[in-house]
């Protein structure tokens, strides 16, 4: 199952798979859901919903896509903030990753459910100034890949619409 975060469909929509360019990426998701696939978490919609754009109406229509958290997300919570801390972030880093952020809920859910985090994002720069997901997940043992490595394990293809 694919875990996507906010930035995969942000960037999505805004460059090479905007609704008007790619229909069949949103299609693909929709199935990719449908048949439990690929979904995202609710700290994703509401960071969608924040904007009023095609994207925040897309996520307003597609409600079922975010799936709210529960006790086994619950309790990667801790392994997750120690090993945070154990990597001597600064304290704004930490404490940015660990209030309430959908980075942070992203990975403890793909810990808790086996997910393979989908973002854009990419591993280690050596900084401490924030917490990257990729190397969160590398910490609790969770896959994640970007869009395009999910769509081409997935064996997805768009084709031209004539």
């Amino acid at each position: 199952m694919y875990l996507v975060d906010s930035n995969v469909l942000i960037e999505a929509k805004n460059r090479y798979y905007a609704f008007y360019i790619a229909p069949g990426f949103w299609d693909w998701l929709n199935q990719g859901h449908d048949q439990g696939r690929v979904f995202s978490i609710d700290k994703v919609y509401d960071e969608l919903c924040r904007g009023e754009d095609e994207l925040s109406a897309w996520a307003k229509v597609h409600r079922g896509f975010f799936h709210s958290l529960d006790q086994r997300t619950a309790s990667f919570f801790t392994p997750l903030s120690q090993w945070a801390q154990s990597e001597n972030f600064n304290p704004a880093a930490l404490n940015a990753f660990t209030a309430n952020n959908a980075d942070y809920l992203l990975v403890a859910f793909a810990a808790a459910h086996s997910c393979t985090v989908v973002t854009h994002e990419t591993a280690g720069s050596g900084s401490r100034k924030r917490v990257k997901i990729p190397d969160a997940c590398e910490a609790l043992g969770v896959r994640w890949v970007n869009t395009f490595e999910m769509l081409r394990a997935a064996g997805v293809s768009f084709g031209l619409r004539p």
